[in-house]
C-alpha cells in the first residue's frame, strides 16, 4: 500500500484532484487588491521577488492570476522542496501557469555548509531567472518553519541580484486552518479574498543577513492587514 501511494500515478492524480478544487476555491471567490501601486512596476519589464508565509501557498496562484490579467507575462518560478509534498506542489501550481525550482530556502550556515547541503545550487539557478527577467515566489519559512521566520535565501537572493523583495498578503473569509506546523490555510469557494502588497524592499549586496529580520515583519504586517481586512 506505501509503495502503491508513492506511485507517480497515484501522485498525479491527487495533483489533479487538488488542482481541480484550488481552480472551483479560487474562481469563486471575490478578490480585492490592496497596494496595487507597489506591484505595478513589475508587471511588464522588472522582475520581483514576491514573498510570502508558507501558511499561504494554497492562495499563491490567485496572486499571478491576478498579476497575468493586469499585463504580467512570462513563467514565474516557485521555490519547493525536493521531496515528496514539494513534488506534489510543483504538479498543483503548474496548472496555474507556474514553474518550479527544486530546493529550499531554509538553508543556512556558511558557504560552504550550505554549498554541502544543496542550497547553493537552488540560489545560482534563482538568480539566473531574476537576470532573465522572471518573477520568482517564495516562501522563505519554508518547506519544514520554524513558522514566520525567515531563512537567508529570501535576502541572499535579492542582494546578490539586486532584484527588491516585494512582501505579499493574502487571505479569504472562507477557508480552514490546518494543524500543520505552519497553520496552513486552505481556501473554501465563494469567499471574499484580499491579495495585500506592501512597500518593495531593496536589500544591500553587503550585509543583506541584517534585512532578514525587516522583511519577515514586513511579510507578518501584510499577512495580518489581509486577516483583518477579511474579517471585517
Amino acid at each position: 500500500m506505501t509503495t502503491l501511494l508513492r506511485s507517480a500515478a497515484v501522485e498525479a492524480l491527487t495533483a489533479r484532484i487538488v488542482g481541480s478544487y484550488l481552480a472551483l476555491a479560487l474562481r469563486t471567490t471575490r478578490w480585492t487588491l490592496l497596494g496595487g501601486e507597489h506591484l505595478t512596476p513589475f508587471l511588464a519589464t522588472s522582475p520581483v521577488i514576491a514573498a510570502f508565509w508558507h501558511e499561504r501557498l494554497a492562495l499563491l496562484p490567485a496572486l499571478w492570476s491576478i498579476m497575468r490579467r493586469r499585463g504580467a507575462r512570462g513563467t514565474p518560478r516557485v521555490l519547493v522542496s525536493k521531496h515528496r509534498d514539494g513534488r506534489l506542489i510543483g504538479d498543483v501550481v503548474r496548472r496555474f501557469g507556474v514553474e518550479v525550482v527544486y530546493g529550499s530556502s531554509t538553508k543556512t550556515g556558511t558557504a560552504r555548509e550550505v554549498a554541502e547541503k544543496g542550497g547553493v545550487s537552488s540560489v545560482r539557478v534563482l538568480l539566473n531567472v531574476l537576470e532573465a527577467g522572471e518573477h520568482i515566489l517564495i516562501t522563505p519559512d519554508g518547506p519544514r518553519g520554524p513558522r514566520r521566520v525567515a531563512a537567508q535565501g529570501v535576502a541572499q537572493i535579492a542582494g546578490l541580484s539586486g532584484v527588491p523583495v516585494l512582501p505579499i498578503g493574502v487571505q479569504t473569509s472562507r477557508r480552514r486552518t490546518l494543524s500543520t506546523w505552519d497553520r496552513t490555510i486552505v481556501p473554501l469557494p465563494f469567499g471574499r479574498g484580499v491579495i495585500v502588497c506592501g512597500a518593495p524592499i531593496e536589500v544591500p549586496r553587503e550585509n543583506w543577513e541584517a534585512w532578514l529580520p525587516i522583511i519577515a515583519a514586513a511579510l507578518t504586517a501584510v499577512a495580518e492587514q489581509a486577516d483583518a481586512e477579511c474579517s471585517a
